[in-house]
């Protein structure tokens, strides 16, 4: 059985875009591997953020996946910043990655900006904590969308160019996890922008947390088009709006768009947003009934997060304690 990791930053409440995206796709993945989730609450202070919420965020996310199916009994469901392994080795992997590789690393030159000079460093070496994220289970398998694939790429060379240096065969070779064509929700006040936690309008997302007279309101405000409804989805290109609608219900209900359209080909938007609503109603109903369940005993969604930990920290500290003793540390223990 092989060893799938993947894990996500805590942006406390996740949108129906980290939803559809990525958390959805977590739960399948347990029944025929071994799998290893993650909050990764060290990348998220790569960035400004602030620490009199990054707990509750971590706690938020925590609990939203496992109402989404993540089942901490199933898998192994932890915090980053619990497992001293993840540090340990990403040490190590700073001082293997070269600076050209890291240079080359386009989100670092996405988030930064024009400020690059001000950023912190821990923005620059982030891809080395994911590759450390990775290889402390040596994992095999890794769920990525489009915008993770050149990290993924640096975590198989800095576990070759370690596995050189240090004479071992040991960091296997991580592959990526296909899953099909992933939901790629856009913003519901403009449809060529993600949704996004960081975006300044709360009416261009859906939060999970949402009640059905949010979802309605925000469905109902969402940015389209005056043309109909077509047939054919290859008619939706250059309706960026349009396109966003009719693949968001396409996800919640199972189905593809071109079958979407055929069930309401000619229709308006008055009528499809109805559709719309009620769907996501349905379906993100028993998610949030669920996460107010789990965040009304904030106690026990610790503990299955420290459970969590210890079943992490025995499976990481055996083969970091072995990568530091291949490059010659002193060994912690017999």
């Amino acid at each position: 059985m092989q060893r799938v990791f993947s894990g996500i930053q805590p942006s406390g409440i996740p949108t129906l875009g980290n939803y559809l995206g990525a958390i959805r796709n977590w739960p399948p993945m347990i029944a025929g591997h071994e799998c290893i989730f993650c909050v990764v609450d060290q990348h998220a202070i790569t960035q400004p953020f602030d620490p009199r919420d990054l707990a509750a965020k971590t706690r938020d996310m925590a609990a939203a996946l496992i109402a989404c199916g993540v089942d901490p009994e199933r898998c192994v469901l932890f915090v980053q910043s619990h497992v001293h392994a993840h540090t340990r080795l990403a040490w190590i992997f700073n001082c293997v990655s070269r600076i050209g590789w890291l240079n080359r690393m386009t989100q670092f030159k996405d988030k930064a900006g024009k400020d690059r000079e001000n950023a912190g460093s821990g923005l620059y070496v982030y891809p080395n904590l994911m590759a450390a994220d990775i290889h402390a289970y040596h994992a095999t398998l890794v769920p990525v969308g489009d915008d993770q694939k050149q990290h993924l790429e640096l975590a198989n060379d800095i576990g070759q160019k370690f596995n050189h240096d240090y004479g071992a065969d040991f960091f296997p070779t991580i592959q990526p996890m296909i899953q099909g064509v992933a939901a790629r929700v856009m913003s519901l006040r403009d449809g060529t922008r993600k949704m996004s936690k960081s975006d300044p309008s709360d009416q261009s997302r859906i939060n999970l947390t949402d009640d059905a007279e949010t979802i309605a309101l925000k469905i109902r405000r969402a940015k389209t088009d005056p043309e109909p409804l077509p047939a054919d989805p290859s008619a939706l290109e250059g309706r960026p709006e349009a396109r966003n609608l009719v693949g968001i219900l396409a996800a919640v209900t199972g189905r593809e768009p071109a079958d979407v359209l055929r069930d309401h080909e000619g229709q308006g938007f008055g009528t499809f947003k109805g559709v719309l609503t009620d769907a996501l109603v349905a379906h993100l109903g028993p998610i949030q009934a669920e996460m107010q369940r789990l965040l009304a005993d904030p106690g026990a969604v610790d503990a299955a997060l420290r459970r969590g930990a210890e079943r992490a920290a025995a499976i990481a500290e055996p083969i970091v304690d072995r990568a530091e003793e291949l490059i010659g540390f002193l060994p912690r223990r017999k």
